[in-house]
């Protein structure tokens, strides 16, 4: 009988296809340093001015410093669904921030997501949306931050786990979602529209929270301005779907995006106060050009919806629960006529000076009850030096039943809306210790 022939190990092919992927993976990620340049050169005076603008209307400060007195040296945490990133040291210092970087470099950092040295940078850094800035407005921004003041500030640890922490892996997520054509909103009509949309989509990147996202973190293109989330707050949607009872005007949302108060809509609180704060100091014409364009996204609410919260908000105070209702909803009514009524209520929002009419506020109307919960809890506070609106923050006076309690009457009584799904499991995860306020 003729013996079998030996048969051929595997293993050398499968160590070579191992090698070859790996390989692949490289070329793939690699990137080349781009070599420093000296000390900065002088910028034109109108170019920085130029720069000082738009950096206010991208809120780069609002990322980039976490000591006032140290702007744009970097160490702000930003919270993600997938773990904590600090903002880097983007003020001229040569050793920690970008102080040697050349134009060149600054560019592929925006609009490729890769660090003067080759590394990729997080998402965290929308620059899936600066990625279509203009090539004079990158030369502004440029000449702007190489003439701040440089600080010291080595980047801080981020808090990612195995393998999020694996930069090289970013290339493959760039490979998916940077560049994308996939359809947006576009701006037809006048100059002043047109550039609204541009400020709005690249610079400004409102679509970075009011977008929704996939489970890789990229947003979900075909529903631009949809509504998001930004830590732990709901983000309300901007476009048709947009949870206002009432038509925002242009005027209205202007004003809104400068001072954080829009009477007949919202206060603005959590990540969108820092917002504020920026475009506070932005031209004006950026703010009103960016909210002229989102109204026309958002359209305006249904008729009926429009009358029913003009009825509501009308009503001198919300209404008491009929006898039939259910223990939880006459406990939020007591709650409400002992902590919210006295500055909520019709004819003391005027004398208090803080008091929103809540069946026009948009928390009570959005679909998710996170950011009205974390403002009973947390309270509304402007960022200090500027002024604004306050209310007193709840966490530690209010049980996690009353909080409950007093979000699903303020829902049912004050939006007429239905009750939110998993309320009480949102309330427990919104008064955890150990989450960041």
């Amino acid at each position: 009988m003729q013996a079998a022939p030996p048969r051929r190990s595997k293993a050398p092919w499968a160590i070579l296809g191992a090698v070859l992927l790996l390989a692949g993976l490289f070329l793939l990620a690699w990137r080349p340093p781009i070599a420093p340049v000296a000390a900065p050169q002088d910028f034109a005076p109108t170019l920085v001015a130029q720069g000082a603008r738009l950096a206010a209307v991208g809120n780069c400060m609002g990322c980039h410093t976490v000591d006032a007195a140290r702007p744009f040296a970097g160490g702000y945490p930003v919270d993600t669904p997938f773990g904590t990133i600090h903002g880097t040291n983007i003020s001229p210092d040569v050793a920690t921030g970008i102080g040697t970087w050349s134009r060149a470099a600054f560019t592929r950092a925006l609009r490729k997501g890769v660090s003067r040295d080759g590394h990729h940078l997080y998402p965290a850094f929308p620059y899936d949306h600066f990625s279509r800035l203009a090539d004079g407005d990158i030369d502004a921004l440029y000449a702007y931050l190489m003439t701040r003041t440089p600080f010291h500030a080595p980047p801080a640890a981020n808090e990612l786990p195995f393998p999020l922490n694996v930069r090289p892996l970013l290339a493959g997520w760039n490979l998916l979602f940077l560049d994308r054509d996939a359809p947006r909103p576009a701006a037809t009509g006048s100059a002043e529209l047109q550039h609204g949309a541009y400020l709005a989509d690249a610079l400004a990147h409102c679509g970075a929270c009011h977008t929704p996202r996939n489970m890789l973190g990229a947003e979900d293109l075909k529903r631009p301005f949809a509504g998001g989330e930004a830590a732990g707050w709901y983000v309300p949607a901007l476009d048709r779907s947009s949870p206002s009872p009432v038509p925002w005007t242009a005027g209205q949302l202007a004003a809104y995006l400068r001072t954080g108060i829009a009477p007949d809509h919202a206060i603005a609180g959590g990540p969108m106060q820092e917002v504020v704060h920026s475009l506070a100091r932005a031209d004006e014409r950026d703010v009103r050009a960016i909210a002229g364009y989102i109204v026309t996204l958002m359209g305006s609410p249904p008729a009926a919806r429009v009358a029913d919260a003009a009825r509501r908000a009308a009503a001198p105070t919300l209404p008491s629960p009929a006898a039939t209702e259910e223990a939880q909803m006459r406990l939020g009514a007591s709650v409400y006529a002992d902590a919210c009524a006295r500055c909520h209520d019709l004819g003391r929002t005027a004398s208090s000076g803080s008091g929103l009419r809540l069946p026009l506020g948009v928390a009570l109307h959005d679909p998710d009850p996170r950011s009205l919960l974390r403002i009973v809890r947390d309270g509304i506070a402007p960022p200090e030096g500027t002024p604004g609106r306050t209310m007193p923050a709840f966490r530690g006076i209010l049980t996690e039943a009353q909080v409950a309690a007093l979000a699903a009457y303020l829902r049912r009584h004050g939006a007429g809306a239905p009750a939110w799904p998993y309320l009480s499991t949102h309330v427990a995860e919104s008064f955890r210790p150990t989450e960041r306020p």
